[in-house]
Formats: structure tokens, C-alpha cells, sequence
């Protein structure tokens, strides 16, 4: 966004239209600026009392966990819990992605599932299996 004009600008624009009684047109040539930054300043005045410029920062984002201490007393009870299964019981409605970077930001990691380590498991039996076979093969060839 641009940077918001100085004070004295709306200042001096706005008393050069009220009290020297000059129009929007002549006061936007004269101060080189847009008719319509001169009506949003009016407006402004109007509504808050003064033309100070509105401060320019972005809008943050609504974060859903905003109690940490409660959070981490949850994390606590259900600690052996998935983050799916964590995410149904938040009394909140909250998806597992949210309860990861939550869990990230109180410096816990995601819980591995169940699945990866059974195939880790039965890829670590089969290559096993074959080993043996190749061992008993070799064994009773001498």
C-alpha cells in the first residue's frame, strides 16, 4: 500500500475548504492531490471527529487456538491420540493441520501412524525370509 500523507496536508486542505470557503476542485489543483482523497478525508472528520490517516497494517490472521495453557493440558490427557482424533475432540471445530502447527509450536512432534511401521515391519520380514532361504540353500549345497 502507499504511504499515508503527512498530518499537515489534510490539515491545511481541509481548512483551506472550510474556513477560506474554497471548493474540492480548486483545493484538489491547488494541492495537487485527487478530489477523491479530499472526500474521504471530509468523510473520515465526519465519522471519527479527525482525518488522522488510518494505519496501515494488514489483517492478522483469527487463530483458533488462542488458549496455549489449555492446549497443552489436552495435548497432556490425549497424548496418544492422532492428531484426526484430536482434532474431533477440540470442543472447537479445527482441523488436523491446525492441531500440527500447534503441536509444532508447543515443540511436540506428529505422532507416526500405525501403518508405516507395519510395512516398515513386514518389508524388514521379507527380506529377512530370503536371507534365511539363501542361508539354508548355501548350508545344504556343501
Amino acid at each position: 500500500m502507499p504511504k499515508p500523507y503527512s498530518y499537515d496536508l489534510p490539515q491545511k486542505v481541509i481548512q483551506a475548504i472550510e474556513l477560506d470557503r474554497m471548493s474540492k476542485t480548486q483545493a484538489a489543483q491547488v494541492f495537487q492531490i485527487s478530489r477523491n482523497t479530499i472526500n474521504l478525508w471530509l468523510q473520515r472528520k465526519a465519522s471519527t471527529g479527525d482525518y488522522q490517516a488510518l494505519l496501515n497494517q494488514p489483517p492478522g490472521n483469527g487463530h483458533k487456538i488462542t488458549d496455549w495453557e489449555k492446549f497443552q493440558k489436552f495435548v497432556e490427557v490425549n497424548r496418544d491420540k492422532t492428531q484426526a482424533q484430536m482434532a474431533k475432540l477440540w470442543p472447537e471445530e479445527i482441523s488436523e493441520r491446525t492441531i500440527s502447527r500447534a503441536l509444532k509450536k508447543i515443540g511436540l512432534r506428529r505422532k507416526k501412524k500405525l501403518t508405516a511401521i507395519k510395512k516398515e515391519i513386514k518389508l524388514n520380514d521379507k527380506n529377512l525370509e530370503k536371507r534365511l532361504t539363501t542361508i539354508n540353500q548355501s548350508q545344504s549345497s556343501i
